[in-house]
């Protein structure tokens, strides 16, 4: 595997550039909306169905992996909860959107991008990004429930309603469904078919990464937070962040180790683990008041911190294994 730094440079090259363009407002204010719609709705979609249509059945059907990515999750997001209930008693939907920025890694938006850098060509890299982003989807369409229920305490819709509306009408959802069942049918796609996917969804990445960089440079605008003061801030960063780029990873290698999980597989696993907060996570946190500015502190943080973490983490796998 070729040094994650020269993938890693281009991608925060990408996003510096777009946080550059949108502090010097060359472009519409809103291109990083137009930009993240394109993406969303037209680019990943495609490239994760021609990724997964053309990779056979059983190899998308990792199941130690699949079962790896989600338990890390999972632990990561309710160790989060726990020591933020801890920390302020009575405040799930704050622990919710504070669990949800140390377990909701960037697999689509930095994920996908990084991982057909470092693995050109190769299916399997894509297939695993597409796995665990769609993992990480549902990991926020838990949190929305939990903030849903938290915060409008008469929802008249029942959660698991709320959780199937979410996913149901995700477009990144709807591709990988689709490329599973072509792949799973055995069904013959066309080359030119094939090839049009794959000029789309190459354009996924840059479109995706200067986006991020747009919304970083506008969430740091976000104004105050509501209702109270954040004390000892840098502390809380600092926490959430190692969380995230730290231990996240660590659970992620110790649970595909257990799982044995091909050693190609656990790398990328343990990379993909390893990536900065969303920004998905800020949207979320803005729609729902709570946690706004220091989730965007958070991404921005984690964004720049992962420039250190994956050489080093990089490194470590491959003198591990």
């Amino acid at each position: 595997m070729p040094s994650i730094l020269t993938p890693l440079i281009a991608v925060f090259g990408i996003m510096l550039l777009g946080f550059i363009i949108q502090k010097l407002k060359v472009l519409p204010h809103d291109t990083d909306f137009t930009l993240n719609e394109y993406v969303y709705y037209v680019a990943f979609p495609a490239i994760l169905f021609i990724a997964l249509a053309e990779t056979d059945i059983d190899e998308i059907l990792q199941w130690g992996f699949i079962a790896s990515f989600g338990i890390t999750m999972l632990v990561t997001y309710f160790v989060t909860a726990v020591i933020s209930l801890s920390a302020d008693k009575k405040q799930p939907a704050l622990a919710a959107i504070r669990g949800l920025n140390t377990s909701f890694g960037n697999t689509a938006f930095i994920g996908i991008p990084l991982m057909m850098m470092l693995y050109p060509g190769n299916n399997h890299a894509i297939t695993l990004a597409a796995i665990a982003s769609l993992l990480s989807i549902v990991m926020f369409a838990f949190v929305m429930v939990s903030m849903e229920l938290a915060i409008n305490k008469q929802q008249k819709r029942h959660p698991i309603i709320i959780m199937l509306n979410a996913l149901s009408s995700n477009p990144i959802v709807i591709g990988c469904a689709l490329g599973v069942a072509a792949s799973a049918v055995k069904l013959p796609i066309p080359d030119s078919l094939s090839v049009m996917m794959r000029l789309i969804g190459n354009t996924s990445s840059p479109c995706a990464l200067f986006a991020i960089g747009m919304v970083l440079a506008k969430a740091m605008h976000g104004g105050e937070e509501p209702s109270e003061t954040r004390h000892h801030i840098a502390i809380e960063m600092t926490v959430l962040n190692m969380l995230k780029l730290v231990f996240q990873p660590i659970i992620a290698y110790a649970l595909l180790r257990y799982f044995n999980v091909d050693t190609e597989l656990l790398i990328m696993g343990v990379i993909l683990a390893a990536l900065p907060t969303a920004a998905s996570v800020y949207l979320l946190a803005q729609r729902y008041q709570t946690y706004g500015l220091a989730s965007a502190k958070c991404i921005l943080i984690s964004t720049i911190a992962t420039f250190i973490t994956l050489p080093i983490i990089e490194k470590l796998l491959h003198n591990i294994n």
